[in-house]
Order: C-alpha cells, then sequence, then structure tokens
C-alpha cells in the first residue's frame, strides 16, 4: 500500500524547491556582477509574464514571473534574459560585455557555485547536527552475511564469510560504500575482491538489474549483486564543523559522479531516456519529501541543488557552461567569437534546451498513474 500524498504538498513543495534554489543561483550572478561594476537591468524569478514587482535605487527591476522553472539576471548589454550580448552596448560603461574576460566568466559561474556552496551547506549540517554515520561493526559490514534468492556473487563462488575489500579495484570500507560502487550500474560486469583464509580471490559476475519500489510507489532501477553483510547496523559518531563541511564536500562529489555516470548511461542506452525527470517530476517528489519531514526534504533540495549545478555547467549555448564554453574559446582565440556563429550557437542551445524540455515533461506525464491507466485501457 502506497502513501497518499495531499496535492497541496506537490504544489508547495514545488516553490519551497525550486523557489529559493532559482533565486540564490540567480543572486550569485547578480552579486559578483554588482562588485564587478557591472549593472543589472532585470532581476527575475521565473519566466514570461511579470506577475509583481519593483525597481530598486540602482534601477534593477525585481520581478516575479509566470512560469516558476527558473530564473534570469539581464545585465545591461544583454540583448534578453539568455544575455545574448546587444552589440549596439557592448562597450557602454557598467554592461556586461565591457568587463574584463576573467571578470564574466565568474559572474556566469557564480550562479551555478552558489547552487553547490548550498548543497555542500545542507550537507554540513546534517553532519553537524547528527553526526557521521560509521558501521558499528567495520569488519562485520563488509563480511558477507548472506545471499539473496538469485545471487549473482554466490552464483560466481563468493561464500558466506568472505571478507569484500574492494569492487572494481577501488577499496571499499563499508557496506554503504559497497550499494555506492554497485547500485548505479545495471546488468554490468563487476570484479568483486574477497578475502577468504587470509588470501585475496576476485570474482567476475554480471550484477542483477533490480526494479525497487519507494513507500510511495515510484520505481527505481538498481544493480546488486545479492549479498547482505553480517553486521549492518550503523551509529552516529560527533564530528566537528571544520570536519562536517570536509565530509559534505565528499558527499556533493559522491553525488556528482553519480549524475555524470547516470548521463553516460542514459547516451549509451544503458538506461532508458524515460528515467529522465523535469517539472512535474520534481513536483511530484517535491511534495512526497515534504510529507517526510524535514530531514528528507532538506537533502531533497540539496540533491536538486546539485542537479542545477551540474545542468547550468554543460556546455550548452543559452546555459552558464555555454557563456563559459565560449569565454574559454575567446581566451584562446585572444578574440571574441564572431557574432555570426554566437547566434547560431545560441539558437541550437535554446532548442536543445526546449527539445529537452518537451521529452522529460513528456516522460513525467506518462509516468504519472493516471496516464498509464488510460495508456493500458
Amino acid at each position: 500500500m502506497f502513501e497518499s500524498v495531499p496535492f497541496w504538498m506537490y504544489a508547495v513543495g514545488f516553490l519551497l524547491v525550486l523557489g529559493p534554489l532559482v533565486t540564490v543561483h540567480e543572486l550569485g550572478h547578480y552579486l559578483v556582477g554588482r562588485f564587478f561594476g557591472v549593472h543589472a537591468e532585470a532581476f527575475s524569478v521565473g519566466f514570461g509574464k511579470e506577475i509583481i514587482g519593483f525597481n530598486d535605487r540602482s534601477g534593477t527591476r525585481w520581478k516575479l514571473s509566470a512560469l516558476p522553472l527558473g530564473g534570469y539576471v539581464q545585465f545591461k548589454g544583454d540583448m534578453n534574459p539568455a544575455s545574448v550580448p546587444d552589440g549596439q552596448v557592448v562597450h557602454e560603461p557598467g554592461s556586461f560585455q565591457s568587463a574584463a574576460l576573467w571578470k564574466r566568466a565568474l559572474i556566469v559561474a557564480a550562479g551555478p557555485v552558489t547552487n553547490l556552496v548550498v548543497a555542500v551547506a545542507i550537507f554540513a549540517a546534517f553532519f553537524a547536527i547528527l553526526g557521521k554515520p560509521v558501521p558499528v561493526d567495520p569488519e562485520g559490514s563488509t563480511k558477507v552475511g548472506g545471499f539473496s534468492e538469485t545471487s549473482a556473487a554466490q552464483e560466481a563462488g563468493v561464500e558466506v564469510g568472505d571478507q569484500i575489500i574492494a569492487i572494481d579495484g577501488e577499496p571499499v570500507a563499508n557496506f554503504g560504500e559497497i550499494l555506492d560502487k554497485v547500485a548505479i550500474y545495471l546488468d554490468r560486469d563487476i570484479a568483486v575482491t574477497v578475502l577468504r583464509d587470509g588470501e585475496e580471490r576476485t570474482f567476475e559476475f554480471r550484477t542483477n538489474l533490480v526494479e525497487t519500489k519507494d513507500k510511495f510507489g515510484n520505481i527505481n532501477r538498481i544493480g546488486q549483486m545479492g549479498v547482505s553483510p553480517a553486521a549492518g547496523a550503523y551509529k552516529f559518531e560527533p564530528v566537528g564543523l571544520g570536519s562536517s563541511v570536509v565530509l559534505a564536500g565528499e558527499q556533493t562529489w559522491r553525488v556528482f559522479d553519480l549524475m555524470v555516470t547516470g548521463i553516460k548511461q542514459v547516451v549509451t542506452g544503458e538506461r532508458s531516456i524515460k528515467e529522465l525527470g523535469g517539472p512535474v517530476k520534481i513536483a511530484k517528489y517535491s511534495g512526497e519529501q515534504l510529507s517526510s519531514g524535514p530531514l528528507a526534504f532538506f537533502n531533497f533540495a540539496a540533491l536538486i541543488s546539485l542537479n542545477l549545478a551540474f545542468i547550468n555547467f554543460l556546455p550548452i549555448p543559452a546555459l552558464d557552461g555555454g557563456h563559459l564554453a565560449f569565454y574559454a574559446a575567446e581566451a584562446i582565440r585572444r578574440k571574441p567569437v564572431g557574432p555570426r556563429a554566437t547566434e547560431w550557437a545560441y539558437r541550437t542551445g535554446i532548442a536543445l534546451v526546449l527539445v529537452f524540455m518537451v521529452v522529460v515533461t513528456f516522460n513525467d506525464v506518462t509516468s504519472l498513474p493516471l496516464f498509464g491507466n488510460l495508456l493500458d485501457s
């Protein structure tokens, strides 16, 4: 029986996640731009028609717009919210294009970097308040205690009592690390190194593709080797503020690595493009995590913040990463990319983003129970 979430929680959760994350992202651009003397003409949370807004003393229009799927800062010298340069004001004082190349790069990078900082701050708060999860019995955490009914590891020759010391040659310290290294890979050959009677042995086998459902009925496709630990209990060990930040940085890097791996799997066909989600799925998960309590909700917000940083760093024109790619080309060529090439690149980038949004929105809608029932009828 799956838990039912009130509809209002989807809307509230969506706004509470994307609203603040988009705002801090754009604030990163805005504050660094202002620091370097670049004038911001508009700061918008959302796209499209303005709902409400005001002008500050410096002439910046702060506004809330109708489509809550992002936001933008339009600096002086930008022809539109996508930051396509307006050739008529490039050299005017206070325009974005008149700033030095390295300043422009820092202004653009500030948005996704701010999202990274937010994620690290949330993870660090978790570690500082709750502590670091460590196995009660570290040795038992990596020792094989049993197998599932269809265990690929058991079929390959792994036995109860074997100490798992490495996956694909990379050392593992606890069962959580073993799960992280196996779960992301679906139906893939892996090499598991174990310690048996003081002797190292390596077994190669293909992971099992398993579909699991959470308490809300969401289906997750993960890789498993069918092993349970001899001792799986964890405890929380207090850590200081400095250690919390370090642990948060490591956690952020692990999540980023999983994102890169996931994108590679979609490109190579190992994972279906249907697994990509958009605004509808974000709203769904936002409501579900909000209903699960503040810890689950803030953890989800940290993951979405990392997703925003990751997507914006992609070298696609119209995204922050696309702008940074142009600046890298400018640094190498010692002159800006030509206006014609720039225009076509931005048009292509915007088209790619729109196509991506259509695809993920279609995935979102067709994954809803009502739509699935209509397809089956």
